[in-house]
Order: C-alpha cells, then structure tokens, then sequence
C-alpha cells in the first residue's frame, strides 16, 4: 500500500502544486472580481459532469470489476470490458456535452442565482466554451481507470500538470495583451479546453497498450459489463449528491457580496490539498488491492479490516496537522500563494476565515473517502449513496442558518456567511461519516482510529504549529515578504511534527524519519 499510495501522492503532489500556482497567477490577474467569481462559477457546471462520469465513479464502478478480472488472469474479458464501457462513456458524455452548450442560459440560474446582467452573461459564455473540455476529462478518467488496475498510478495523477501549466501559460500570455478582466476569462476558458485535451492524449497510449486489444464496443451481454453498469447507476446517484452539496454552497455564495464564489474557490483549492495528497492517494491506491482479495468471507473480513485501519491512521497522521495548520498559519498560507496583484492583504483575511470553516470536515472528508472505497471493493456502491443524501439534506439545511441567518442573529457583516457555508457543510460531512463507519463496521467488524493515536497526534500537531505561529506573529514583526514568513513558519511546524512523532513513537514518523536517516547513511 505504502509504494502505490506514495505514487499517487507524488502525483497529486505535482498537481497540485502546479494547481496552485495555477491559482495564484488567476489571483493575480482576477482578485475577487466579478470576472473572477464567473468564472469559478462557470467551472462549477462541467466539473459537475467530470465528477458525475469521470474518476469517482469509475473508481467506485469499474475498476473493482476490471482489476478482479486481471488478478484472475481473464486479460480478454478484461480487454472487452474496457471497450465497452470506454465506447458507452464516450457516448454518454458526446450527448451531455451537446446537450449542456444548449442549456447553458438555463443551468446557470441553478448555481449562480445571484449572477445579473454582465455577469451572468459572462458566466453563460463561459460555461458554453468550457463544455467540451469537460468530455475529455471524462475520457481521461477512463484512461485512469485502466492505469490504476494495471497498478500504473502515477502517469494518471501527474497528467493534469499539463492541463494546469496549458492554463498559466494561457493566463501569462494573454494576461497583458487584454487587460479587460471579462475578454481575458474567456480566453483562459479556452486555454482550460486545450488543456483538457492534452491531459487525455498523454495517458491515451499507455492505456491502449495496457488494455490490449480496446477496440469501440457496445456488446452489452458481457455479465461483467452488466455488472459494472448495475453499479454505475448508484455510484453516479450517490456522486452527483456529493456534487449536489458542492452546488448548494456555490448557489448560496452568489447570494453573498462580490468576492464570496472567489474566497470560496480560492480556500477550495488549498483545503483539497491534504484531500488529495493524503485521502485519494491512499484510497486510490487501496481501491484495486481491496478488490483483488480473495479467501472465505472471514479472512476477506480480516483482511480488509487491516487495510482499513492502517490507512485509517496514515491519512489522520498528515491530515490532522493540515487542520492544525489551516488554523494557526492559514493567513501566512494563504498569503503566500494567493497575495499579489488583485489580490489583497483584505482578501487573504476573507479567504483565511473561508478555510477555517473547511477545516471542520476536513478530517471526515479524508476518511470517509477510504471508507466508501472500502464499501466500493465489495461491490456495495448503495450504502456511501444513501448516506451522501443524508449529507446533503444536513448541508442544505446547515448552509441556510450558518450561511446567512446566524451572521444576522450576531450583528455580523453578510460575508461572514461564506465561512458559515464551509463550516456547515463540514457538520454534514462528520454526520455522512459517522453512518458510513457504523455501517461497516456491522459488515466487517470494528474499525477506526484509536482515542489514544487521535491524542497523541493532535497535541503533538498543537504544539508543533503553536510554537512558529507565535514566532511568525509575534517575533518576526520586522517587514519580511509574506511567502518567506510563512516558509519559516512552515518548515519548522514541519521538523517540530515529525520529531515530536518520531519521540513519542508514532508509527508513521518513525518510519519516515528512518528512510531519510537510512538513505543519509
């Protein structure tokens, strides 16, 4: 698990990293205009569609049916597999694709109702060009979905540098030839589409190679076919409620003052970070090795129940102190990457307080995803689906009295609800979280994180951050550049965390600590 989940993590890692200075060159250029906020708005309607057909579902879906096929040495099934359902996804998304440039005008009254005149015909715009991008992402996570059973993981996690570096190199270009905020956002629309393409052609041959003999196909009397397409209908169900969740936020924020879609895009991108480095890479890792497991029903049990709880507390260990660290040093942080140009000492404030309401579900987002895989291996795609609409009716609910009527019952600025939205929609996650542990749990005996590993790692977090935060705030007032305060900050928090773990024998410290002592020696 440790040597597929570190390739999907240094994957991720490049892309994320190259996805936030992707956001911090749009930072600089949009701030939190109203460009910018159409713009993230705009993004909302086809990352629904990639999200909806795209990894997630195929992960939940089709690898565990196409990955047993391999262990079981049937590469010809395998092979007619992946045709069949490469041909039916490549289908499904030319008819969406067509059919959402058309029913733009009306799609982006259900996100962005607060979006008027200029705006709203910006966003509409946007999204019209943007949607034929979003098919080839959908096409990518095919391609992923063929890597990852191969066991191939970090070609289909590192593939979308190309599509952040193809929008910098857009936003760099085009940045000083039109100064007009609305003409340059539709030219980066383009410049995301050209991306998209290059993000699906790179991984394109190596999944051709690997899935041996995948010709278009629509032979739908295959059983595993029927299989994986008996499980498509409520993983897609249960992810287009999860992107539900995600909408009602961006729906309540176009509500707000100008800015809140920005800060709201903007602490997204910083609060995935962890998410991706950290809860996809073990879960995707685990996906295809969890499904591979064979044995009696006990030792299937016993097994996965393993896997579970270590990579339990290997996401806990890197997530709790992303918490930690989101709030004590989250305006350093965000300073670091976002403040320049547009973007403003005020915005970095607005967005800090946006991430620290994501930081209350941060925890059981990270979980909760290894917990639906987990679900997904055993070929149970309906119970993560009835949970995700529990969420999203706490969400709704939550978002409503934390986004706009408690900041008015406090006397408050009508900003403050953009915090209240993430904090509330972490609430939801915790509840989606605790039926997902207590359902498993009766399929496969207890599972969790230990009391005593949760409080040895967040205090070892509390005062390995405390320390440089006081530092940062307190002692290093002379005038030093926000990116290189927060590096000092940062690097400390760092060597202070994995010290006080390696002292106080946490598992995960102590293992990385003495790989880079071994290769040292």
């Amino acid at each position: 698990m440790k040597n597929h989940a570190l390739l999907v993590g240094i994957g991720i890692f490049f892309s994320r990293i190259a996805g936030l200075v992707r956001e911090r060159v749009f930072a600089h250029y949009f701030g939190n205009s109203d460009a910018g906020d159409a713009f993230k708005a705009a993004l909302k309607i086809p990352n629904f569609l990639q999200n909806l057909f795209g990894e997630g579902v195929l992960s939940a879906s089709f690898i565990p049916v196409y990955a047993q096929l391999l262990a079981k040495k049937h590469d010809e099934e395998a092979a007619k597999v992946a045709s069949v359902i490469g041909s039916l996804l490549f289908l499904m998304t030319s008819l969406l694709v067509i059919s959402g440039v058309f029913a733009t005008p009306f799609l982006i009254d259900l996100i962005a109702p607060g979006f008027v005149g200029a705006k709203r015909e910006l966003t509409i715009k946007i999204v019209q060009v943007l949607f034929p991008g979003t098919g080839f992402l959908v096409m990518s996570a095919w391609c992923l979905g063929i890597l990852n059973s191969h066991k191939k993981f970090f070609l289909s996690y590192v593939a979308p540098v190309i599509w952040n570096l193809t929008i910098i190199a857009t936003l760099v270009i085009w940045g000083a030839k039109q100064p007009e905020q609305f003409d340059l956002a539709v030219t980066v629309s383009w410049g995301l589409v050209a991306g998209s393409f290059l993000q699906f052609f790179v991984q394109l041959p190596s999944a051709l190679r690997l899935g041996k003999k995948v010709y278009p196909s629509l032979d739908l009397n295959l059983t595993s076919v029927r299989t994986i397409i008996r499980n498509f209908v409520p993983v897609v169900v249960s992810r287009g409620v999860v992107q539900v969740s995600a909408y009602i936020d961006n729906m309540l924020a176009s509500l707000l003052p100008t800015g809140a879609v920005s800060s709201l895009a903007y602490a997204q991108t910083l609060y995935l970070l962890p998410v991706s480095l950290f809860g996809m890479s073990v879960s995707a890792a685990e996906l295809p090795t969890m499904s591979q497991a064979t044995g009696s029903e006990e030792e299937i049990r016993e097994y996965l129940k393993q896997r579970l709880n270590r990579g339990l507390e290997q996401i806990a260990f890197f997530i709790i102190p992303s918490v930690v660290a989101f709030l004590f040093l989250g305006d350093l942080i965000v300073g670091a990457v976002f403040q320049t140009g547009q973007f403003d000492a005020n915005s970095t404030k607005a967005v800090w307080f946006v991430l620290i309401g994501s930081t209350v579900g941060l925890l059981a987002s990270t979980l909760g995803r290894l917990y639906s895989s987990t679900f997904y291996s055993l070929k149970d795609t309906r119970t993560p689906l009835q949970f995700a609409i529990i969420r999203v009716i706490f969400t709704t609910f939550l978002g409503g009295v934390f986004g706009f009527y408690l900041p008015k019952a406090l006397g408050l600025e009508a900003s403050w609800g953009t915090p209240g939205l993430t904090a509330s929609a972490g609430l939801a996650g915790w509840i989606e979280f605790y039926f997902l542990r207590k359902a498993l749990n009766k399929k496969i005996g207890k599972t969790g994180l230990s009391l005593k590993y949760q409080a040895k790692v967040w205090s070892i977090a509390i005062v390995s951050a405390g320390i440089p935060a006081l530092l940062a705030h307190f002692v290093l007032t002379t005038p030093m550049h926000v990116i290189v305060k927060a590096s000092i900050a940062v690097v400390i928090y760092g060597l202070l965390y994995f010290t006080l773990g390696y002292l106080l024998k946490v598992e995960q410290a102590h293992s990385f600590l003495q790989k880079i002592l071994r290769r040292l020696r």
